[in-house]
């Protein structure tokens, strides 16, 4: 059912076209993820409508199983870390839904949303206070730069922003 939510949005976002591949003068973009657990317990929602009301505007957005690999790719960057091979079973543990946000300073006003990794740690009212499990099973992936979200947004979508999945 929210595949088919997902896949009415894209639709309406291309309709309206906020597919434009160059980011307005004064603006930037960043990736979001929603987690399989945040996905698992219905908060995508919520989730979105937080990123709406702090101003930024959801540019592209898709629900994907990620693979094993997929996961392990995208994660590259924390493959010596102790905690990768658990990140990766749980990135691809069930659905995720990848969103690419526009708006001013976006990658700084998303971090602060999301909060502290450790939920017990991040500010009230913060996504990761609201809906975390964990700190690994944390609800949300946010960009932790503007190089990362170039790298990011293209893992998930292409040049355009084009990339949709709806299977």
């Amino acid at each position: 059912m929210m595949n088919k939510i997902c896949c009415f949005l894209l639709a309406c976002l291309s309709i309206v076209g906020v597919h434009a591949a160059d980011v307005p003068a004064g603006s930037e973009r960043t990736l979001s993820i929603i987690k399989p657990d945040a996905v698992a317990t219905n908060h995508v929602g919520a989730i979105i409508s937080r990123f709406e009301k702090s101003g930024l505007r959801v540019v592209n957005l898709r629900m994907v199983n990620l693979t094993k690999d997929q996961a392990a790719a995208f994660y590259a960057v924390h493959k010596e870390r102790p905690f990768y091979n658990s990140l990766v079973d749980f990135m691809s543990s069930g659905p995720v839904v990848a969103i690419t946000l526009e708006g001013p300073n976006a990658v700084a006003k998303n971090r602060e949303l999301m909060g502290a990794t450790d939920p017990k740690k991040a500010a009230p009212g913060t996504l990761r206070a609201d809906f975390a499990e964990s700190v690994e099973r944390n609800a949300v992936h946010g960009s932790d730069s503007n190089e990362a979200a170039v790298t990011e947004i293209a893992f998930f979508f292409d040049k355009n922003n084009r990339k949709i999945s709806c299977d």
